[in-house]
């Protein structure tokens, strides 16, 4: 079983345009609502492959209520937090060249009892968790302290946590070990404060936060692939995507396969590579099923590329949030490949 919590989810409405025109009337070809949220969508991953699920969250007004009746139709268990603010609605509009257009609202603020009371239900409901996943950005009432709170609480029961999250709250976190963090590239850079060039300088920001406290790193460099950096080694992958058609939930459904794959080693990397290649072929943030999958797409190697210029550099525009510097913080024993 994968528990998922989601401090800030939405109803996330999808619209496909011809193509998008600012201040235009623009007329959809074809709309959907999906329950949304980090957290979310990675039950929704695990569900669709037939995997028990348990979503923690916060759920407030009839659009909390929809929320919870669509997470309960595609099979998830909601264990939700009543919370006076009303749950978010965001909006994408997707053009059929894959460019996708993103308006997320803020989402309610939450009391301090409100957010005692989500650490509450994780810890009740995390009984017989293979993971926790506590995954997207927290609300606001939220400390940035908050995902570290939870990561030492479920530590002390014994779970193993993965996070995905960013900025001063993945900092806070990396003091109390979580298992896996999943940063994307700009994530990434910002977190150990450098760009990122190639694929090496993104294994040695990886291998910086494993320094910092990460257990392994499972990052996602969009087209380029994904690194996973844990304690058996380096593995960098990549997989043959046709067509994109929408990247809402790519991500996320990455997580779910890596999770529900074990969540360490190269068979996992491999498992996240597939799902998120199905992903970003479905419309929406809808997730893949079995079917969609295609693992003789995926290729895996612990042969790093790491001069290798990423299709999309990443440049960091504000100083590192890390207390280390990162030129001291790559273990000598853990290194393959150039030094930094």
């Amino acid at each position: 079983m994968i528990l998922t919590v989601t401090p800030n989810p939405s109803l996330d409405r999808t619209y496909e345009v011809p193509r998008l025109e600012r201040g235009a009337v623009l007329r959809a070809g074809t709309d959907r609502v999906d329950p949304g949220g980090k957290g979310v969508n990675v039950s929704r991953a695990v569900a669709a492959a037939g995997r028990r699920t348990v979503a923690v969250l916060p759920l407030g007004g009839p659009e909390g209520a929809l929320l919870a009746r669509l997470l309960g139709e595609r099979g998830i268990e909601v264990a939700g937090v009543p919370v006076r603010g009303s749950t978010r609605v965001n909006i994408a509009v997707a053009e059929p060249d894959g460019t996708l257009t993103k308006v997320n609202a803020a989402g309610p603020e939450l009391t301090a009892g409100e957010a005692e009371s989500l650490l509450v239900a994780v810890r009740e409901r995390s009984s017989g968790a293979d993971w926790i996943a506590c995954c997207g950005s927290l609300p606001r009432g939220l400390a940035p302290e908050w995902y570290g709170q939870l990561v030492a609480r479920a530590h002390a029961a014994g779970a193993r946590i993965a996070l995905d999250t960013s900025g001063p709250a993945l900092t806070a976190a990396l003091r109390e070990r979580p298992d896996v963090v999943k940063p994307n590239a700009e994530e990434l850079a910002q977190a150990v404060g450098r760009p990122l060039t190639t694929v090496g300088d993104a294994a040695r920001a990886a291998r910086a936060l494993r320094a910092l406290g990460a257990r392994s790193v499972l990052a996602s460099l969009g087209a380029d692939g994904q690194l996973l950096v844990d304690d058996s080694g380096t593995y960098f992958g990549t997989a043959r995507v046709p067509a994109v058609r929408s990247n809402v939930g790519a991500g996320d459904a990455s997580l779910a396969g890596f999770l529900a794959a074990g969540g360490t080693g190269p068979e996992a990397l491999a498992a996240a590579l597939a799902h998120g290649a199905a992903a970003v072929q479905l419309p929406g943030s809808a997730m893949p099923a079995p079917a969609d999958l295609d693992p003789s797409a995926v290729t895996v190697t612990a042969d790093v590329p790491w001069d290798r210029a990423l299709t999309e550099p990443v440049s960091v525009s504000v100083s590192a949030p890390v207390s280390t510097p990162v030129s001291t913080v790559v273990p000598p024993a853990a290194s393959t490949g150039p030094a930094s």
